[in-house]
């Protein structure tokens, strides 16, 4: 079996954990309002804005003997520029202003998921953050664009308004197979040890954040009012 695939096996439990997350489950129902959409798009903000500086990181600390995996390193930072911008226009598109939402203090799950992804890459081994790729990128191409059609169909929102959850979903698949051919090129079981225990907390980590989205208890009163100011 490849690395990948232990990978995939390892976390199937706290992948399913994630998926059952209340605002997820109620997304799929149908259930879901444009501020729980706002609530999502403001902490994926809030980490994806990260994405670059914590590949630079990785980048940066990798030792000489994984210099392959360095310049496979550049590469995601090359796709990875800018995604944080695309969340901001999409809350615009909603309605929202994006400077104020730029502004906003992130979740304590999403400031603890982005402390413990630099945590790992400074203080234990900057490859621990492979399993931050593996949570992300494994649970957008699996969901990203059933919840986007629901949610767009459900609040009659145009496709602009996507353009963050669309670009990370089923289209996305070359990205999840060059992510692959990296994890089957680690051989060294110590190294694919943590990638998984890595892999494990994120995906606790990412699931607090969807189980702590709960739009009344940190969209401001200002954002809302100008919610109903775009419907209404």
């Amino acid at each position: 079996m490849s690395f990948y695939q232990q990978l995939i096996e390892s976390t199937q439990e706290e992948q399913q954990r994630l998926l059952s997350a209340p605002i997820i489950q109620r997304c799929f129902q149908g259930d879901f309002t444009l501020d729980d959409y706002l609530s999502f798009l403001l902490q994926a903000y809030h980490h994806v804005k990260h994405t670059v500086p914590l590949l630079m990181n990785v980048g940066a600390r990798l030792p000489e003997e994984k210099e392959w995996l360095r310049v496979a390193i550049g590469e995601y930072i090359e796709e990875e520029m800018g995604h944080q911008e695309w969340i901001l226009n999409d809350i615009a598109v909603c309605g929202f202003d994006k400077e104020i939402a730029r502004m906003l203090t992130p979740l304590p799950a999403t400031e603890l998921m982005v402390s413990y992804a630099y945590d790992m890459i400074n203080r234990v081994n900057p490859l621990g953050f492979f399993g931050m790729v593996h949570v992300l990128e494994g649970t957008s191409i699996n969901i990203a664009d059933k919840a986007a059609d629901i949610i767009r169909e459900k609040l009659n929102l145009p496709r602009k308004a996507f353009s963050y959850l669309y670009s990370h979903g089923a289209l996305d698949q070359e990205h999840v197979k060059f992510f692959e051919n990296l994890m089957n090129k680690i051989t060294d079981e110590k190294e694919q040890r943590l990638i998984i225990h890595n892999a494990k907390m994120f995906y606790k980590l990412y699931g607090d954040i969807f189980r702590s989205l709960k739009p009344e208890h940190h969209i401001p009163r200002f954002l809302m009012s100008e919610r109903d100011h775009a419907t209404g």
